[in-house]
């Protein structure tokens, strides 16, 4: 008895050994970079959205009165709305597209390492050379997209109708953006291991089951990854639809970073473009909190 009260012991204290905290030495810079970078101008832009900044030197404390008069405010109401229909509609097409393109790939072909490169392309070029790119592509007059659609009898100018400069600024994301999903799907399913598609075989699976039963759980990790970018991304998305259409025609893609580049920079109203500001990063941190954990606890149910 005293035999095994003593191993027990021996156990527990062998159990307590100091840690070894020099490795947060290596996480050290890290901390301090992501505090610079982010932190403190975090902390000075919620500094600002309590003032009225009148100039360097006059500022008053005014409390929470820009957060009111923004979230009352119809600009930011249509701009938020704007963005919420853009974001989801590219993730509902880009997601299931993206996964079609990468299950379409031939793993085992020798061209499979030139088709991930092409398909990469997008994803290299500058947003400003994307949105040049589109905004001559899509022109009704000398553009190879706008003059083939007229030319089909039907009327297309981005310029001047709403609808056209939506559908355009659509496909020109999609066009950009895809790509990701697709390199994503890919690594997912290469990393399948072959026994899953040999039963699933033997068991008489159809193709689409063996896309819900094998494929889908295994592409769940990646899907998400792709999907938090693609949303963080798309409510991010500033200098596409600026070189695009400028926000035009009228506001129709105006979204809610070129809302706030005009009160920052335009405007230079300080004190509620930096309540904008702050609002709209908690709108975007909100969203991807709800879709992670949503997501998180249908994989434990």
């Amino acid at each position: 008895m005293c035999a095994s009260k003593t191993r027990h012991w021996s156990a527990k204290l062998t159990s307590f050994k100091p840690r070894n905290n020099r490795a947060w030495l290596g996480v050290l810079p890290v901390l301090l970079i992501v505090a610079f970078s982010a932190v403190i101008p975090l902390m000075t832009v919620v500094n600002y959205s309590v003032q009225d900044i009148l100039d360097f030197n006059s500022r008053f404390f005014v409390g929470f009165e820009w957060y009111r008069e923004t979230l009352r405010d119809p600009r930011f109401i249509e701009a938020f709305l704007r963005q919420l229909l853009f974001s989801f509609t590219i993730l509902l097409i880009e997601v299931p597209l993206g996964v079609a393109v990468a299950k379409g790939i031939n793993r085992n072909s020798r061209f499979t390492a030139v088709t991930l490169i092409l398909l990469a392309i997008p994803l290299l070029i500058p947003w400003n050379v994307v949105g040049t790119i589109w905004q001559i592509y899509a022109r009704p007059d000398i553009g190879l997209l706008g003059w083939s659609i007229n030319a089909l009898g039907i009327t297309y100018n981005y310029t001047t109708e709403p609808l056209h400069a939506w559908v355009t600024l659509i496909a020109m994301d999609v066009w950009h953006w895809t790509s990701l999903i697709a390199l994503l799907a890919f690594a997912g399913l290469t990393s399948i291991p072959a026994p899953y598609y040999q039963a699933a075989e033997l068991d008489g699976a159809s193709r689409w089951q063996v896309f819900r039963y094998v494929e889908l759980p295994r592409l769940r990790g990646v899907l998400i990854i792709g999907v938090l970018l693609r949303l963080m991304d798309s409510f991010m998305i500033y200098t596409e639809p600026f070189v695009l259409t400028g926000g035009g025609p009228g506001n129709a893609t105006t979204m809610l970073s070129q809302h706030l580049a005009t009160m920052a920079v335009g405007q230079f109203d300080l004190g509620p473009a930096a309540a904008f500001s702050v609002i709209y990063f908690l709108f975007v941190l909100l969203f991807c909190w709800v879709f992670y954990t949503s997501v998180v606890r249908s994989d434990d149910a």
